[in-house]
């Protein structure tokens, strides 16, 4: 951990909090240790080392909020699937030939990627994790990193061999998830979490206990929804009789879900994770990024399957607004025979997906997800200055629309910068990198996959 005596005064930038303290055109920020201390337009410390950040702009860390890391080894070999095919191929297919070793090297260069484009938190759902080993792996990778992560413990999805109880019909192992909540009780940037089937993909029975080890646990319990017919189409209305539904309940993609239950979770406080380019690509159907919206709530975002596309998540707050209007706008025209007068969504509410709703769904809104003094030093520094982005007009509107991963000078996590002037610190990539490809060639190679 940083020094409680170190601080650090960035100065003379455009600052976007997202908090209520509202944006400074021009200001400065105090980090003691790992907390950040004053954000103000001058602030004098004497003894602070003075960052200047004259023609940048700086936002939150960026939050993940749902990410397969273990797959970073196939990035680019899933673009073409849909949902159908990513089953079979990646669940019943690769995932089966992975090693602890092929874990930790695809969530550790997974989790410096994350960190090169700005996230400074990651939902790392790990669900291909067959023994404790590749646990070990798996949270050894993203606690080399260095980015602040909420481990998801998942379980495999293989097909069933002879005898063989299928997956949607096992109960999550709690006595593992106890092993690694006691293991790593204490580590200030991780948490560990609980990556349930949920009544989609299991039994009654399987839904019934992995949400009530949740709830007695205290974890976080995510969960798939959509996707196919249902295995257990009653299981909400019977989980929610059961008391065990509430704000500790979050959702990814959530197109199965109809309008009175969707209206039902809201009032119970549950959290929402789209992933709107995976979600488009792979046939799930449109993001409910609108009918959360029309609720009064809103979407964490995640980048879901790097094995599909880019981990940059301002291409994914890009592309989750830009279908949102999209939508807005043909459903506008339908029914007024016009375009509509002005955007149903702004770029500032398409930023607070990936920042302030991925806190609010990790249930650390008190810690990350905006800037304000008492919260952890989380932050971005984007170059403003740069060709694609000058002149900036509106901050916000040029972080969203602008910004691309050229742009993201520094990245700070917990106080102690991860990245600065355009370059992961403390990390020799060329080995990692190495590694990284043995192992996706590999993976590939055992079912033929590979055009290499």
């Amino acid at each position: 951990m940083a020094s409680t005596s170190a601080r650090t005064l960035i100065r003379g930038a455009t600052i976007v909090t997202m908090d209520a303290q509202g944006d400074l055109p021009s200001g400065d920020i105090l980090v003691t240790g790992d907390t950040l201390t004053e954000i103000a337009p001058v602030i004098h410390a004497d003894d602070a080392q003075v960052v200047d950040a004259t023609g940048y702009i700086i936002i939150p860390g960026l939050i993940n909020a749902h990410m397969h890391t273990w797959q970073t080894a196939l990035r680019g070999l899933a673009a073409n699937w849909t949902l159908l095919e990513y089953f079979k191929k990646m669940h019943a297919g690769l995932a089966t030939v992975f090693t602890p070793d092929d874990l930790y090297i695809a969530t550790l260069v997974g989790s410096l990627n994350q960190l090169n484009c700005g996230t400074t938190t990651l939902a790392d759902w790990c669900h291909n994790n067959p023994t404790p080993a590749h646990n070990d792996a798996a949270i050894s990778g993203l606690l080399a990193s260095g980015i602040r992560a909420a481990f998801f413990h998942g379980t495999p999805k293989p097909d069933p061999l002879p005898g063989q109880a299928p997956f949607w019909e096992v109960p999550h192992p709690r006595a593992e998830i106890e092993r690694l909540l006691k293991a790593h009780q204490g580590q200030p940037l991780l948490s560990v979490q609980a990556a349930v089937l949920g009544p989609h993909y299991s039994t009654l029975e399987v839904a019934l206990h992995d949400f009530a080890m949740a709830k007695d646990l205290g974890l976080i319990a995510s969960l798939h929804q959509g996707g196919g017919p249902a295995r257990t189409p009653d299981g909400w209305r019977q989980l929610d009789l059961a008391g065990l539904l509430g704000e500790h309940i979050n959702i990814v993609h959530g197109h199965a879900l109809n309008d009175v239950q969707l209206q039902r979770f809201c009032e119970l406080g549950m959290s929402f994770s789209a992933a709107a380019e995976s979600e488009m690509s792979q046939g799930h159907g449109h993001p409910i990024t609108g009918r959360l919206r029309v609720l009064g709530r809103a979407p964490s975002l995640g980048v879901d399957l790097e094995s599909v596309m880019s981990g940059d998540m301002l291409t994914q707050a890009r592309i989750a607004l830009g279908i949102q209007r999209s939508l807005d706008n043909v459903a506008y025209r339908e029914t007024c025979g016009s375009i509509p007068p002005t955007s149903t969504i702004t770029t500032r509410e398409a930023l607070s997906w990936v920042t302030v709703e991925g806190a609010r769904m990790l249930k650390q809104s008190h810690r990350i997800g905006s800037l304000a003094a008492g919260k952890q030093a989380d932050l971005v520094l984007i170059r403003a200055s740069d060709l694609n982005m000058q002149p900036v007009h509106d901050p916000v509107n040029s972080v969203v629309m602008q910004t691309t991963l050229a742009n993201i000078d520094s990245v700070m996590v917990a106080g102690r910068w991860k990245k600065r002037h355009g370059q992961l610190l403390g990390v020799d990539l060329a080995p990692q990198l190495a590694a990284l490809q043995a192992s996706g060639q590999k993976i590939a190679k055992a079912l033929s996959l590979s055009n290499i």
